[in-house]
């Protein structure tokens, strides 16, 4: 055989599901997903080559209506090139990526693809980490895809670091949806707490939401 006709191995990753579920976070909440999850190390792990997870797609997706495919779970973009794979030119609904932010080079390559890049945040991160995070959404911004920082702030995270945030996302793009996951009992504090903030913060950009957040999403084959 020719060594331009040999087939090279397909690309493998370790998958912890593909659950359908809806989307707890950021702008598409609500919605119905194929949820892709990378498997982390403590949990059990399904390989999928990059052919056979596309096809499982596109047959979960003729079975039943979905919105779209929330590709997320241990550092998605560690897999960039395995993604690149699996979706190519023409996927089956549109996709969403469910980061940290911290890979904006390895999040260029897969924006063609990507129908929604969406970066989560408690709040309490880092000057380092929020320029890898602010990178990432203006990367998206420059190649016109959809991008939202999601916060859902941890106890220790003040309304000024939450406005800090705000402040910076904007500025790497105007066009950033940001969305602020208080839990339901903060969000319905009588002390109007997020009413307060939310007056502050618009005026800091023109596109912030605060919206009680739903459930972690579960399974429902």
């Amino acid at each position: 055989m020719s060594p331009s006709r040999i087939k090279l191995p397909s690309q493998t990753a370790a998958l912890a599901g593909i659950p359908a579920g809806i989307q707890a976070a950021g702008p598409w909440s609500g919605r119905r997903q194929l949820f892709v999850r990378f498997a982390g190390e403590a949990e059990t792990a399904t390989m999928y080559t990059s052919e056979a997870l596309r096809s499982e797609l596109k047959r979960l997706s003729a079975r039943s209506r979905y919105h779209s495919i929330a590709v997320a779970g241990r550092d998605p973009l560690s897999e960039g090139e395995y993604l690149a794979a699996v979706f190519g030119d023409d996927p089956p609904l549109p996709v969403m990526l469910d980061h940290d932010g911290q890979r904006p080079e390895a999040l260029e390559p897969l924006l063609r693809v990507l129908a929604l890049v969406q970066v989560n945040l408690d709040g309490t991160e880092s000057d380092p980490v929020m320029e890898r995070v602010c990178t990432s959404l203006a990367c998206a911004a420059g190649k016109q895809v959809e991008h939202a920082l999601v916060i859902s702030p941890a106890l220790e995270t003040s309304d000024a670091l939450l406005l800090r945030i705000v402040e910076r996302a904007g500025a790497a793009s105007r066009e950033t949806k940001i969305v602020v996951h208080p839990t339901t009992e903060s969000a319905s504090d009588p002390d109007r707490r997020w009413i307060v903030w939310l007056e502050r913060a618009s005026q800091l950009h023109g596109d912030v939401r605060v919206v009680p957040r739903l459930p972690a999403p579960t399974g429902m084959r």
